[in-house]
């Protein structure tokens, strides 16, 4: 594809989109995550490695989706074919998973990991042609667009990628439809007919298909991380089953109200029900203390390592360990779905064989299908009430485990093959000669 010159409204843009940016340095650079990496951020360490593919993954979600394309990415090219590929970030977290999937691939491809520049056109004019790419890969909605203006000019492909956008978010680049078209990748694959639609409304001189989300492939209920000691912390049965434990997990400051009136509801409802509380964020354990004292609810905190008595709460105040209290849970909440918060990722329970249970919001996770509730292998509930409901349900008499992540698995096995769709797509810039 030859470069061409954008017109004249879209260049304009593009130079108040710079100011803008140059305008924000001051304060990014007091940011302490953006610190982390700034002279690359800014290209002041110099510029970025020459490359046959650029793919820019946002953070540490799109970060794992590139090391799957870039896992089977050498199946789809001709034999002997090891193609150097730069894969930006903007998080630290990204950084460290691209690092780590750089070490684990290298006998595949040559990975080479780094800061995402900011978006500055100049500068992006700049780093697109140190990196000189048969073309730049963006995964999901990463619509920059320096990036994309500066691949228009110099002639180089833009694919997008595992592509999705709400609603709300094509609302708002509809309020420039002509810049954003003019800015059009070639070409977009998007992980369902609502994204696709989107997409071809927003670009219409692009190639708009439909693929699987790569996020089934990632799926791989067989590697579910084991509870370890965390048995200790609840309650033995004696002379009767052990009570039933419950997770509440990745709750966030938003419902933390709801929440609560859930906590007291299960107290109530299940006999001898432990609820293990999670917290979203840490800072908010010590806001959990207070608001458990205040409701008379009795509570430890995880870090505490005593045994939990029946009709308590383990107030969890450690990293790291939710996934494996799933493996110990009869009936688990995930947040961020109570308030309009998109949700939080509620297919990991799956991998223990746990039916998750959430509230209406669940935006962040649509790709995953409706269809999981009709199936039963997840309940979507309209309100706190509901949850609560499903949840004592659970407690009282949950599903067979095995039959639970039997169903799962069979629920993904038939939603994966997108890494090899989106590879397909990427070979046919990177045959090497």
């Amino acid at each position: 594809m030859a470069g061409e010159k954008l017109p004249l409204g879209v260049r304009l843009a593009l130079v108040f989109y710079g100011l803008a940016w140059r305008m924000a340095l001051p304060a990014l650079a007091r940011n302490g995550r953006l610190r982390e990496g700034w002279e690359q951020r800014t290209l002041k360490a110099g510029p970025l490695p020459k490359a046959d593919l650029w793919i820019q993954a946002a953070s540490g979600g799109e970060a794992y989706l590139a090391w799957e394309l870039l896992r089977r990415l050498p199946d789809a090219l001709p034999q002997n074919c090891r193609p150097r590929i730069l894969v930006t970030t903007f998080t630290a977290q990204g950084l460290g998973v691209l690092k780590q999937a750089a070490e684990l691939l290298a006998d595949r491809v040559e990975l080479l990991p780094a800061w995402f520049p900011f978006d500055l056109p100049g500068r992006m004019e700049e780093a697109l042609a140190a990196v000189s790419p048969r073309a730049v890969v963006l995964l999901e909605t990463e619509l920059w667009p320096g990036l994309m203006a500066a691949c228009r000019r110099q002639g180089v492909h833009a694919l997008v990628l595992n592509a999705r956008m709400t609603e709300k978010s094509r609302k708002g680049y509809a309020h420039m439809p002509g810049f954003w078209k003019a800015l059009s990748p070639r070409r977009v694959m998007a992980v369902s007919p609502d994204d696709a639609a989107r997409f071809a409304d927003l670009f219409p001189d692009a190639a708009v298909s439909v693929m699987p989300n790569i996020k089934f492939d990632r799926l791989d209920f067989s590697a579910a991380p084991k509870a370890k000691d965390l048995g200790r912390l609840l309650p033995e049965g004696e002379t009767a089953p052990a009570p039933p434990f419950v997770v509440l997990g990745s709750v966030r400051k938003q419902e933390e109200p709801e929440v609560l009136e859930i906590v007291k509801g299960l107290l109530e409802r299940v006999p001898g029900v432990v609820v293990g509380l999670f917290p979203r964020h840490m800072e908010r354990v010590r806001a959990w203390e207070q608001m458990l004292s205040k409701a008379g609810l009795p509570f430890a905190r995880r870090s505490a390592g005593t045994t939990a008595q029946p009709g308590s709460v383990i107030l969890w105040d450690a990293f790291g360990e939710l996934g494996a209290a799933f493996g110990l849970a009869r009936a688990c909440f995930l947040g961020g779905s109570l308030a309009d918060l998109g949700g939080q990722n509620f297919l990991e329970p799956l991998a223990h064989g746990v039916v998750p249970v959430i509230g209406p919001s669940w935006s962040n996770f649509a790709w995953v299908g409706a269809e999981i509730f009709g199936s039963g292998l997840a309940r979507r509930e309209a309100d706190r009430q509901g949850v609560l409901t499903s949840l004592a349900a659970l407690a009282t008499a949950p599903p067979p485990r095995a039959a639970v992540l039997e169903e799962a698995e069979r629920y993904a096995k038939s939603r994966r093959g997108g890494a090899a769709a989106a590879c397909q797509a990427v070979a046919e810039y990177l045959i090497c000669g």
